[in-house]
């Protein structure tokens, strides 16, 4: 339930401290989910959907702009700095669809000079044509689903590309224009080795991304993999391949900048950048979330409708709930997206995008240092290698 920030100071071992109306807006960033695969995998805790055999692309992108539109009145006089589509399968739609979608949000939001547009694809939706397309439409960077290159991995992951097209991806992504494009990578998979998941990252690094996303399988409630558990590596082999796979990255020129984010120098991705250092974003589509600053210094974090057929129903609202944070919520919501970051935020930072002296997290700091989890660094706000690991229990010194 909403409240009014103003009416709950927050207090961590003094004085209650005031909000200030914010100095300056964040950069503002546009998401836009596309609910739909062609299978869903079995490990997937996304909101994705099967896809039919026609997708409703003219409905849904109608009621995308529709959706936008009751979001203008809170971003006016803002640019976008950045679009995703995320899903599901963004690939799946048309690049007349997403052509007229993009017309159709610029006619609405002014779009930076130097705007980061990424559409999420996988290997088995890729054809060079439409490539070529999505990029003439000003799409500049691609993120493409490969999780592993092995078969046997491949099928016990449930996914529908083999090794050679995962390969053949990234030479089409080039071939269609693009220079800068990200591929998800997945490690901990059904008994792999560490021999395994270094060929895996070899493959990817041959291939020459800009940006390589190497995570972790995890178990999601509310997958098939939760209820029925694969074998997974046991943790000394999953921690050496962690490490064996963090160094082989850096020799390469991969910087780790957040936990599970490698770039290339300057190829950071810039809207999970804005997402992570808690910028805002218009979040459109089904099940899309969003959160936005006011100048008032209200923040506020909405949710839309999750299912497609309920989002896709005139009868129903787009929007499903929406929450203004409270003082007492904002050092731990600022903090589990900055402390990602491998370098951390700059100090000032905090009081920029939340409207509160930073004294106010004084007393959290000064805990999270003294267990080794926070650098001791007062110009910078950042876990130590120690906290990046046990991040759960470095964000409990700031729960009030």
């Amino acid at each position: 339930m909403s409240h009014d920030p103003s009416a709950s100071p927050l207090i961590l071992g003094g004085a209650p401290t005031p909000r200030a109306a914010l100095p300056q807006l964040p950069p503002l960033a546009l998401y836009i989910h596309i609910p739909w695969c062609v299978r869903k995998c079995p490990y997937c805790d996304f909101n994705s959907h099967a896809a039919s055999p026609t997708l409703p692309e003219e409905e849904y992108v109608d009621a995308l702009l529709a959706d936008l539109d009751l979001e203008l009145h809170a971003v006016y006089g803002r640019e976008l700095s950045s679009i995703f589509f995320g899903g599901g399968t963004p690939s799946l739609f048309s690049a007349q669809a997403l052509g007229r979608l993009l017309k159709g949000v610029e006619q609405r939001i002014p779009f930076a000079g130097d705007i980061e547009i990424t559409l999420e694809a996988n290997p088995g939706t890729f054809e060079q044509e439409k490539f070529t397309a999505y990029r003439a439409l000003g799409i500049n960077r691609l993120s493409i689903g490969i999780q592993s290159f092995q078969e046997q991995k491949l099928k016990a992951l449930g996914r529908i590309h083999n090794g050679d097209e995962a390969v053949r991806a990234a030479g089409m992504a080039r071939q269609a224009g693009f220079d800068n494009f990200n591929l998800d990578l997945m490690h901990g998979l059904p008994d792999q080795s560490l021999d395994d998941a270094l060929d895996d990252l070899r493959q990817a690094i041959a291939m020459k991304p800009t940006h390589l996303s190497w995570y972790q399988l995890t178990l999601e409630p509310n997958t098939v993999f939760w209820n029925q558990p694969p074998v997974l590596p046991e943790d000394d082999t999953l921690w050496d391949i962690q490490e064996a796979g963090q160094a082989l990255l850096a020799e390469h020129g991969y910087a780790q900048y957040e936990v599970s984010a490698y770039a290339q120098p300057g190829r950071a991705a810039r809207h999970n950048l804005n997402y992570w250092s808690f910028g805002d974003f218009i979040g459109i589509g089904a099940g899309a979330h969003g959160k936005l600053s006011h100048p008032d210094g209200r923040i506020q974090r909405t949710w839309k409708t999750r299912l497609p057929k309920d989002y896709l129903n005139p009868a129903k609202p787009f929007k499903a709930g929406e929450k203004t944070l409270g003082n007492d919520e904002l050092p731990f919501e600022f903090l589990m997206n900055a402390l990602r970051l491998t370098d951390g935020v700059d100090a000032a930072l905090f009081a920029q995008r939340t409207g509160l002296d930073l004294a106010s997290l004084a007393e959290g700091r000064r805990q999270a240092e003294q267990s080794g989890l926070l650098q001791v660094e007062p110009s910078r706000l950042a876990a130590t290698a120690r906290g990046q690991l046990f991040l759960n229990d470095l964000l409990q010194y700031f729960l009030i």
